[in-house]
């Protein structure tokens, strides 16, 4: 069975394949965080402005099979020339994504990219890792295509992932999740600053904005 949130057809909006269109398929629960307000403040990562609770979102829903979610997954591919890219997300997705899911998911024409806070074992046959780790959980990821870290979060600071190999670093400025997404956020500028300021100092490290937010789409 799989639990998800939701799933949509837009761009991705930040990192090495920001512009590039995607289904998103959003897995419902995480390991850092309920996502109920009330665990906010002792949650690892209680800066997620992410709704990952339930299967009543947009395209939400439980699969009883990898085929089952992969055709629904395909369905939103729109019949145009291009190469079928999803993302799972979440939430954390590699508390449900197994490798007969990946496996469906190739059978129907996806690239497969996973977007995932670093702690859980990664199966076998995801072609796009995005490793974002969040304050002091434990990272049992040493590889992937891209580290995106939110920044700045004080236990979890660029250098502590150094050891991390990565085909590209990069920093999002963490924003408040108590802003409406269409609003000022004063957090969020200021840790713009702060990140670009930091890539400058570390040119390894590269900046990554929230594309998707500032042109209005999911």
């Amino acid at each position: 069975m799989y639990r998800v949130k939701e799933a949509f057809y837009t761009l991705q909006g930040e990192g090495a394949q920001a512009g590039r269109a995607a289904v998103f398929c959003r897995f419902s629960k995480c390991n850092l965080w309920t996502g109920r307000e009330k665990d906010r403040a002792a949650a690892v990562c209680n800066f997620c402005d992410t709704d990952f609770v339930g299967t009543d979102g947009q395209n939400g829903g439980q699969f009883e099979s990898p085929e089952a979610l992969a055709a629904h997954l395909r369905g939103l591919w729109p019949d145009a020339p291009g190469n079928p890219y999803v993302v799972c997300t979440g939430g954390e997705p590699l508390l449900q994504l197994d490798e007969p899911l990946i496996d469906a998911l190739h059978r129907a024409g996806f690239e497969v990219g996973v977007e995932t806070n670093g702690t859980l074992p990664v199966p076998k046959g995801i072609d796009w890792l995005c490793v974002s780790p969040k304050a002091d959980a434990t990272v049992v990821v040493d590889a992937c295509d891209e580290l995106k870290l939110v920044y700045p979060q004080p236990l979890a600071m660029p250098e502590r992932f150094r050891h991390i190999r990565a085909g590209h670093y990069f920093l999002s400025p963490m924003a408040s999740p108590a802003v409406p997404e269409d609003g000022p956020d004063p957090v969020k500028q200021s840790n713009t600053r702060k990140a670009t300021d930091y890539c400058l100092a570390h040119p390894e490290w590269r900046l990554t904005l929230q594309m998707h937010k500032i042109i209005g789409i999911d």
